[in-house]
């Protein structure tokens, strides 16, 4: 199976192959461009002043309860680690293949796994696509080529941690909840920490093929960095909306993990990644969840008379295995584990 770097590499690309051609509903085409996500300021989020942190609380909650996603701001990863990473990234794509086909992994939760497209085994029609996926902790599991690659990618997902629990402590907030809840109930500090870098290349005609589909993310939240290409769109009241993010921020997003832990109160949306004929984009999503081995379910303080059980209990590494293991049919996986 040749990467999408390899097949715009070895030829003169000036149509999009066969195997590739993804056409999208009317309805799927239509993209509103009026509406703009919300910016949550993560300095706010972790201040010593209580009316200010209450108020990035409130932003946060409606956030996660409304939309699903929301911009980053002012949250302390550098911008020199911010460029060095994506560096990092480009150069592990630009190996040889056959430097990169020694992480060509078969199984979905093989530690490191190279690949294209989505799954190749269960696609119906290819996305144009590469991608590495390494787990990253409770071990650092990472390639050992390019030189530097390895502690570059160490330091950003220790940041990204960092982020990613004080975000948890104002999510707890936000539900009423005592701020170290969902790290206790599900013991995030030991819990999956999943890397995954994509490298979307130019694409002679972007209108008849996708990046990656519509989906919702595993997990509690995802972080994304990307360079200067946007590509990212998210379903918001049945309409996809382009994200153009403000300059040092980061996406975030909720996943499939804390819809499930708050029985649907906080949601996670579909969104999915478009293309490109100007240049390649790069974008790395770091999933933050549970240990492989923790059953979620929603959490007792979100079931009553009136909220029953909406989702069944299911351990993560299942859940992982089961979302990677099908192709992504423009719909959530949650779908699959409703009551």
């Amino acid at each position: 199976m040749l990467s999408v770097k390899e097949l715009v590499e070895s030829s003169s690309v000036r149509s999009v192959p066969s195997n590739y051609i993804n056409l999208k509903s009317p309805e799927d085409s239509m993209v509103y461009e009026t509406e703009n996500i919300p910016t949550i300021d993560f300095s706010q989020l972790t201040s010593s002043n209580p009316l200010e942190r209450s108020k990035a609380i409130q932003q946060l909650g409606d956030a996660c309860r409304d939309w699903g996603f929301f911009m980053l701001i002012n949250h302390g990863v550098s911008e020199t680690l911010r460029e060095k990473v994506l560096r990092a990234t480009q150069s592990f794509f630009d190996l040889s293949e056959e430097e990169k086909k020694k992480y060509a992994g078969e199984k979905v939760l093989d530690p490191i796994r190279y690949g294209t497209s989505f799954n190749v085994m269960v696609d119906k029609a290819l996305f144009w696509r590469d991608f590495l996926k390494c787990h990253v902790h409770p071990h650092l599991n990472v390639p050992s080529k390019p030189t530097g690659f390895s502690e570059t990618v160490d330091e950003y997902i220790r940041k990204s941690r960092e982020v990613v629990g004080e975000l948890l402590k104002g999510i707890c907030g936000s539900l009423g909840l005592e701020e170290n809840y969902i790290h206790e109930r599900l013991n995030v500090e030991l819990g999956a920490q999943m890397l995954i870098a994509n490298f979307y290349p130019p694409c002679p005609k972007p209108e008849l093929t996708m990046g990656l589909p519509a989906h919702t993310d595993h997990g509690l939240l995802t972080i994304l960095l990307q360079n200067e290409f946007c590509g990212l769109q998210i379903q918001h009241k049945g309409k996809w909306i382009p994200v153009n993010p403000l300059p040092n921020s980061f996406l975030v997003n909720t996943g499939d993990h804390l819809e499930i832990l708050t029985n649907g109160k906080y949601k996670s949306v579909l969104h999915r990644a478009v293309v490109n004929i100007k240049g390649t984009r790069i974008s790395i999503a770091t999933a933050h969840g549970a240990p492989l081995e923790t059953i979620v379910g929603p959490a007792p303080e979100f079931i009553d008379c009136d909220n029953p059980e909406a989702y069944r209990a299911i351990k993560y590494g299942d859940y992982i295995q089961f979302q990677q293991s099908h192709e992504l049919d423009r719909r959530s996986c949650l779908d699959r584990i409703r009551i």
